[in-house]
């Protein structure tokens, strides 16, 4: 999440990792400067993202609490406060990124809170909306948010790998089927964004009583695809 933060981004970067080739690989990517430890990127950077595994939250703030200026946070099933309890005195926020982020198409969660530093915020509020869509959340939803968006890049690549398939079933060909349902996909992403994300109208205009596509939707319904989608979110939310 680290590299498609700084390649939906763009600009140069200083970053460290415990596999320093990874590191060095992505200053070679988008320039900047691989260091050799956290307490150095602190150190200089005017913000940093934290992009490790949420159980280091306290061993990593050990070594960057004493020289960071300003933290961002992208530890999934780690609350605002925990963060901030870990960086206190100091601007601290909470965000969750999806993959797409990468081509500046994902999806971005801002943890809402009382305003920090007003300059600071609006600055990283802008680099956010450089990803893609920024929503701003209560920070108690954003896991029940991630469950929908961070996981779901997953689900869509499942989808279309079932489209492809039924596709050559019927005589196409891996690549032809691809083609169509990515773009046919992309395409309708979309046009629900100019529609305001109204589905029914986007179904409506495709769908004449009676015909392929009624009974294309007859057949997901029957099969459960409501249900699937609903059991995978339960099952990312459940303890």
């Amino acid at each position: 999440m680290a590299r498609g933060l700084a390649l939906g981004w763009g600009r140069p970067v200083l970053c460290t990792d415990v596999v320093v080739e990874r590191a060095t690989a992505l200053a070679e990517e988008v320039g900047g400067e691989a260091l050799p430890s956290g307490a150095e990127v602190a150190r200089r950077a005017d913000l940093v993202i934290l992009c490790h595994k949420p159980h280091q939250l306290q061993t990593v703030a050990t070594e960057l609490a004493p020289h960071a200026k300003a933290v961002v946070s992208i530890l999934a099933a780690t609350p605002l406060n925990d963060v901030k309890a870990a960086y206190p005195d100091r601007p601290v926020y909470r965000i969750l990124p999806s993959t797409p982020v990468e081509v500046r198409q994902g999806a971005v969660i801002l943890a809402a809170d009382d305003g920090q530093d007003a300059e600071l915020d609006a600055a990283l509020r802008a680099m956010l909306e450089e990803l893609g869509t920024l929503v701003v959340l209560d920070d108690a939803m954003v896991d029940t948010a991630m469950g929908l968006m961070s996981n779901a890049p997953a689900y869509y690549a499942l989808v279309v790998e079932a489209q492809v398939d039924a596709g050559v079933r019927h005589g196409l060909t891996a690549d032809q089927a691809s083609r169509l349902v990515v773009q046919t996909m992309a395409g309708t992403a979309e046009l629900l964004r100019r529609q305001g994300y109204d589905t029914l109208a986007a179904r409506r205009a495709v769908t004449s009583p009676g015909g392929s596509t009624a009974r294309g939707l007859d057949a997901l319904e029957r099969a459960g695809v409501r249900a699937a989608f609903s059991d995978a979110l339960n099952a990312i939310l459940k303890p």
